[in-house]
C-alpha cells in the first residue's frame, strides 16, 4: 500500500445524532487526516425519518445503501424513489431533502464535493 493511503474502518468513526434520530457517521474528514477535496459520510435514518430541506454550495451524491425512501430536489416534478442501487447527484445550491419509507432505517452514503461539509437550511420543502 501506498504510504499516502488512509485506511478509515467505520466502527471508529463518530457518530452524529441528529434531530429526529438519525445518526451520522463522518467517514472522511478533517479529523483523520484525509486532506482530499471531498468530504464523505454514511447516515442511518430510522423509519419515519426526514430530513430538513437544505442546499449545499456544491454538488452532492447520494447512495443508497439499505433501506427504501424518497427523495425530493427543487425543480423537479415528483419525487425521486431510493433503495439500493440509486444513487442521486444533486446540483450545487439546489434544495433537497429525503424521508425514510416503510419500517426498516434508510442508510446513506453522502459525498459531499468540497473539502468543508457546509450545509445551508431552508424553511420549506421545494415545491416540484
Amino acid at each position: 500500500m501506498p504510504d499516502d493511503a488512509i485506511v478509515i474502518r467505520h466502527a471508529t468513526r463518530p457518530q452524529i445524532a441528529f434531530a429526529g434520530g438519525a445518526l451520522y457517521c463522518p467517514v472522511i474528514g478533517d479529523d483523520n487526516g484525509a486532506d482530499l477535496p471531498l468530504r464523505t459520510g454514511i447516515q442511518t435514518s430510522p423509519p419515519g425519518y426526514t430530513t430538513r430541506p437544505h442546499a449545499h454550495p456544491y454538488v452532492e451524491l447520494l447512495t443508497v445503501l439499505s433501506g427504501k425512501g424518497e427523495a425530493w430536489i427543487e425543480g423537479l416534478a415528483a419525487p425521486i424513489k431510493m433503495e439500493p442501487g440509486i444513487t442521486i447527484a444533486v446540483p450545487a445550491n439546489r434544495v433537497h431533502g429525503f424521508r425514510t419509507l416503510g419500517d426498516r432505517p434508510l442508510v446513506t452514503l453522502g459525498i459531499h464535493a468540497s473539502d468543508q461539509r457546509i450545509v445551508v437550511y431552508h424553511d420549506t420543502a421545494p415545491a416540484g
